[in-house]
């Protein structure tokens, strides 16, 4: 779902590019959701295992992973700003490689630690990478790249979604004890600052509104019901 929402979301930018306002909407919702699997599903989890060394480690694991990662995406955005049009930006390709992998491998843990966290995190990760296909397309489209190649390239990095989301799965799935406390903890941590640091700091670059902010809320509570009515 994740993968096939990034395409449509890439795809979609073909037929029309949505504003700015439509854009924040989105990544609010998307934020939402992501917190609220988080908060009702995850962290429960973590605390019930009670491992506070564990969770040390892999918190702090998670965090050095997502500030490097933002570093690296950083100088992506330098390199593009210095690129000639129709030049294949492929600074900003490795760092969105890059971020699609980590969200794939969060995907991993999130079955790691149960079928309902893994199937809310699939929602919620797909919210996502439709709003990064709609921008990733938006940003190739600035290079005067062809539609063509802006298709293939939107699909490639899709499919390192799915291929992490297996490595993850396949892995994560015969942690068990402290290692897997490891693992949950780094996905929390991870997962924690792609809310913050990401999608609510992309959000707020439009001018907030009442309805930009009732959609992270509304994020929050589909969420929550769908939990609730799953179990």
């Amino acid at each position: 779902m994740p993968t096939a929402a990034m395409v449509v979301g890439g795809l979609a930018a073909f037929v029309r590019l949505p504003g700015s306002a439509a854009r924040s909407i989105i990544l609010h919702f998307a934020a939402g959701v992501v917190f609220s699997v988080v908060s009702v599903e995850l962290l429960p989890d973590i605390i019930k295992r009670h491992a506070p060394i564990e969770i040390i480690i892999g918190f702090t694991a998670g965090i050095a992973t997502m500030l490097a990662l933002r570093v690296l995406s950083r100088h992506a955005e330098k390199a593009q700003e210095e690129l000639q049009p129709t030049r294949l930006p492929t600074g900003l390709l490795f760092g969105i490689a890059v971020d699609i992998s980590v969200d794939g491998l969060l995907l991993g843990i999130g079955f790691a630690s149960g079928g309902s966290v893994g199937s809310m995190l699939t929602l919620a990760l797909s919210v996502e990478l439709f709003a990064l296909g709609l921008a990733t397309s938006a940003s190739l489209r600035k290079q005067r790249l062809t539609k063509m190649k802006i298709s293939a390239l939107i699909i490639a990095l899709s499919s390192l979604f799915t291929i992490a989301s297996i490595v993850g799965i396949t892995v994560l799935r015969q942690l068990s004890g402290g290692n897997l406390e490891i693992v949950l903890s780094f996905g929390l941590s991870a997962l924690l600052f792609l809310v913050t640091e990401e999608l609510l700091v992309e959000a707020h670059e439009e001018k907030e509104t009442p309805v930009h902010t009732a959609s992270f809320f509304s994020g929050f509570l589909v969420l929550l019901i769908l939990d609730m009515v799953a179990k």
